[in-house]
């Protein structure tokens, strides 16, 4: 038995595999994002989700005399949020995604309701049975008069429309941490960065050609996907292709900025990419791309709106359904800026050769 062991231990497999796991043992990073990060992702998730109810179903009722007793025979059922708009405002708030139905009253001796909302949302349809449901209890019998229907179709007020200013959003965020920011790893673990150090290149310059690099590909990015929407889905801009424009190169200069910063330590490609999962996953999902941020608590509200993706998806429906002018969206576009600012001058800060 001993010499079975002794000829296994020196056995060119054992060595070699014996090599391996002492390669991942030195590797912290690897250690970190292999036993650590899903752990504290656990930890963090199962916090939020822990006896969490069913979802929230988020109703408007449109402001009028009438709306008051509907408000509280809504509001008595657990799982339907009320929010009153004005009427001017009911078809902006369906197309924020504020809320997935609006309950218009009828109002004279018929009564009744009518309610408004995009058969393409599936939490419409869960809204409206919320709805029907709620108003038969509180009367004892089904709503007075038959509930019209009028289903949100027109360009600028549908789910996709909301969609694909998010869909843009995410796009600038990815190719910004994702392109510049493996480039970069890559060059540093091939060891071209340290042959830079004999050249008079100042590091402002190197890092700025990324981002330069970076808006050359930028109007066929942008286009490629305002021009699939436009065919496959009929979206339209309502606002200036220019501005548009505008606030995408501003995101793409945002982006690249925090892809440096994420880059500008990270001396492995597994390093790198954990970290631009940490930056990226939350906007993900706090900013708004896929259904409205107002869904989150009020209490993170401020630091939802403060992340750079926010900002820049804000920005982008603005133009896109509301026909906002740069002017309308100085805050949104203040943030994207000063993100980028930040971003630029940090990596430029931590950012080493070897």
């Amino acid at each position: 038995m001993n010499s079975v062991a002794r000829r296994l231990e020196h056995s060119p497999l054992h060595q070699l595999a014996l090599a391996r796991f002492r390669e991942f043992t030195r590797e912290k990073e690897a250690i970190f994002w292999t036993f650590v990060f899903p752990i504290l992702m656990a930890v963090g998730l199962g916090i939020a989700f822990r006896n969490k109810g069913p979802d929230k179903v988020y109703i408007g009722l449109m402001d009028s005399p009438q709306a008051t007793p509907l408000a509280t025979a809504l509001a008595a059922e657990g799982d339907v949020v009320v929010r009153r708009v004005p009427a001017a405002e009911a078809n902006a708030a369906l197309r924020r995604g504020d809320v997935a139905l609006v309950i218009l009253p009828a109002g004279g001796k018929a009564g009744g309701v009518a309610y408004r909302y995009d058969p393409t949302r599936p939490e419409s349809r869960v809204a409206q049975m919320a709805a029907n449901e709620a108003l038969s209890r509180a009367s004892g019998r089904p709503p007075a008069g038959p509930a019209r229907v009028e289903k949100v179709t027109q360009r600028g007020s549908r789910y996709i429309d909301f969609l694909i200013p998010g869909l843009l959003g995410m796009n600038l965020l990815g190719t910004g941490l994702w392109g510049i920011g493996f480039a970069l790893v890559r060059m540093r673990t091939g060891k071209l960065l340290k042959r830079f150090l004999a050249t008079p290149m100042r590091k402002s310059e190197f890092l700025l050609s990324f981002i330069l690099a970076r808006l050359a590909f930028l109007a066929v990015e942008v286009t490629v996907l305002l021009l699939f929407a436009r065919f496959a889905f009929d979206v339209v801009v309502n606002g200036s292709i220019v501005a548009l424009f505008a606030v995408a190169v501003l995101g793409a200069l945002t982006f690249g900025g925090l892809g440096l910063l994420v880059a500008s330590r990270a001396r492995t490609q597994e390093g790198v990419m954990g970290l631009m999962n940490v930056v990226s996953l939350p906007m993900w999902i706090l900013s708004g791309v896929f259904f409205s941020a107002d869904r989150f608590p009020a209490v993170i509200q401020p630091l939802i709106r403060a992340l750079p993706l926010t900002a820049v998806v804000d920005a982008l429906r603005g133009i896109m359904i509301d026909g906002a002018s740069l002017a309308a969206l100085a805050l949104p576009l203040g943030i994207a800026l000063a993100w980028c600012l930040a971003s630029f001058t940090a990596a430029l800060a931590m950012f080493r050769w070897r």
